[in-house]
């Protein structure tokens, strides 16, 4: 029989009726000779709720204390978890993260997975039970309590199934899969059959709520087939793996829109060498994502000048306007301006590689919504545009209808 890791995400056990059906997913699995690892996050909005808790006491909180407080959703979604098995007469042994010997770096909020040791996995699992762990956290080596980031639990579930060697993963969730666009705003939006690790990595980074990117990266890199699935019905998932070749006939295979966006400008900054490393030194030092960048020319040699601009996740404005303002001094720029009215729109597929005039169809089509384009950002097999927020569900509608119908 198969070694089984499952994932269900916050909608999949939002309340005890939902638990209830994940369990009874897990039992059928369990009847059937499999061995189960189910991965759970925290029940829907509970980390939300957390998080504004901490906030109406103080609005940027110990970031240490922050991951005590929000390890606790999901240490409680593996006990409510475990408790609907056994009602079940299925055996089942909820883990933290800790107990589940997922190791982390001192990141806190942010911790990344160094080491994962699953002995204690490995001997509930030959005792033929059923191993609750929760995902989003872990443990550094000296006992602190860490958090992977939002959508943690993806990438506790992955590197499980990476460490136990499973013959195959699940992550479950309230979509029948991967789609075109997200469905809720796109009402075309298509399910996929299949996807590569690149296009999915490209989505998940861009703002595809299916699946966090780091995630999708440990998945690539140690080679973990996956399919994301509904857990609210039994109709097959999507596929994702290794791209093959026929992927590229398919110029674009999906489009995301990241409204978590904000945007910091710089302006009058310095133009010599070493101001941008300055900045981004800092911002880095700071656990912060700076994603999109753009540093105009300047073109004044009397008084050389220019404007530098950047987004990250919009969480982290706070943070980003704290460092750039005690750079000032150092740095001599004007004044900051920063945004949270903004959304990232991304088109992605493997087949731009192999087909040209994709970025002159995605602006002439966002050209005739009247939509203006702030910023543009471009991978192999990706274009990304900073927008107005107003207008991005519109705008991604009109990409969608263009590239895919």
């Amino acid at each position: 029989m198969a070694l089984i890791v499952q994932k269900y995400g916050g909608t999949s056990v939002a309340n005890t009726g939902r638990i209830k059906s994940a369990a009874a997913r897990v039992s059928q699995y369990y009847s059937k000779g499999h061995k189960l690892v189910v991965v759970v996050s925290a029940m829907s909005g509970v980390t939300d709720n957390l998080i504004k808790l901490a906030k109406e006491i103080m609005p940027l909180p110990n970031e240490r204390e922050m991951d005590v407080l929000l390890a606790t959703g999901e240490q409680t979604t593996i006990a409510l978890t475990a408790i609907a098995l056994h009602s079940m007469d299925v055996p089942a042994v909820s883990l933290t993260g800790a107990q589940a010997g997922i190791v982390t770096d001192g990141v806190h909020t942010k911790a990344k997975i160094q080491n994962i040791t699953p002995k204690r996995i490995h001997e509930l699992l030959a005792q033929a039970k059923v191993v609750i762990v929760a995902g989003f956290q872990g443990q550094t080596l000296e006992g602190q309590v860490t958090t992977l980031g939002r959508g943690g639990s993806d990438l506790t579930a992955i590197a499980l199934a990476a460490a136990l060697k499973a013959d195959l993963c699940q992550i479950y969730t309230d979509v029948d899969g991967v789609y075109t666009a997200d469905p809720r705003i796109v009402a075309a939006a298509r399910k996929l059959e299949e996807i590569s690790y690149d296009e999915m990595l490209e989505l998940a980074s861009l703002g595809a709520k299916v699946m966090q990117s780091r995630s999708v990266e440990f998945a690539k890199k140690f080679g973990v087939v996956f399919e994301v699935r509904s857990s609210l019905n039994d109709n097959p998932g999507t596929i994702v793996k290794e791209e093959t070749k026929n992927m590229e006939d398919v110029v674009v295979r999906g489009i995301s829109l990241d409204k978590n966006q904000a945007k910091v400008t710089l302006v009058r900054v310095p133009d010599k060498p070493g101001i941008a490393a300055r900045v981004f030194k800092a911002i880095g030092d700071a656990s912060i994502n700076a994603d999109m960048i753009v540093q105009n020319i300047s073109h004044d040699a009397d008084a050389p000048v220019t404007d530098i601009s950047f987004t990250v996740d919009k969480p982290d404005l706070l943070k980003a306007q704290k460092v750039i303002d005690a750079l000032k001094p150092e740095i001599g720029f004007c004044k900051v301006i920063a945004t949270d009215n903004i959304a990232k729109l991304s088109i992605v597929g493997v087949g731009m590689k192999s087909h040209t005039g994709v970025a002159g169809k995605l602006f002439d089509t966002l050209a005739r919504q009247g939509v203006n384009i702030e910023m543009i950002s471009t991978s192999e097999i990706k274009i990304s545009v900073v927008i107005d927020l107003a207008k991005a569900e519109t705008a991604m509608r009109a990409v969608h209808a263009a590239f895919i119908g």
